[in-house]
């Protein structure tokens, strides 16, 4: 008897514990996320790594001023990556992109939040393929007159997802410096609205 009465209680724990996980992910607010334009004066660099098939990488990013106008976009395959790696290389490309051009005040912008602690934290990963874009990132950053780096979720990051993934297709890099390609276009117009895309994960 006294161990039928424990079942019960125990089943009954179990199904509050469940109403209650229930309860609370029903109530779960979708996170409202904008691509935010930078201020006059300012640039603005989306970046994003990709990881396809069999390890195969590629990375991509956007260069926007402050009335969301295009200014450069580049997208390029790097071969066998991981992700974090990927991520890194984008932005270095970006950064080598930005003393190509000259360009001093500087909003960079990735979805991928390791990037944003390991450069805080001055840290070191354990491959050293990494740990050279990194070197490279933490030298170029403080030269500029002016530099932000901030994480945004990928609903916000869009474009630059869009142009990594396309990096894929490439055997050489790309850069574009008049127009995009066309497949960004829809979204480029929904950031310079600012469109709100709900993240609901």
């Amino acid at each position: 008897m006294l161990a039928f009465t424990k079942m019960v209680r125990f089943q009954g724990l179990l199904q509050s514990r469940a109403t209650l996980l229930l309860i609370r992910n029903y109530h779960k607010q979708p996170i409202k996320v904008v691509w935010k334009k930078p201020e006059i004066g300012w640039i603005k660099l989306n970046f994003d790594g990709s990881r396809g098939r069999e390890g195969q990488a590629s990375i991509g990013g956007i260069f926007r001023n402050h009335k969301a106008e295009f200014l450069l976009g580049y997208s390029e395959s790097i071969g066998e990556a991981t992700s974090t790696m990927a991520e890194f290389a984008a932005l270095k490309r970006g950064l080598e992109l930005v003393l190509e051009n000259g360009w001093t005040d500087l909003w960079l912008e990735g979805d991928a939040k390791i990037i944003m602690d390991i450069i805080s934290k001055r840290g070191r990963l354990r491959c050293e393929r990494t740990n050279k874009h990194v070197n490279y990132i933490n030298v170029v950053m403080p030269e500029l007159s002016n530099c932000v780096l901030s994480h945004v979720y990928r609903e916000g990051n869009r474009v630059a997802d869009k142009l990594a993934k396309l990096g894929h297709q490439f055997q050489d890099p790309k850069v574009w410096r008049v127009q995009p390609p066309e497949i960004v276009l829809p979204i480029m117009h929904d950031d310079a609205k600012g469109k709100i895309v709900l993240r609901t994960k």
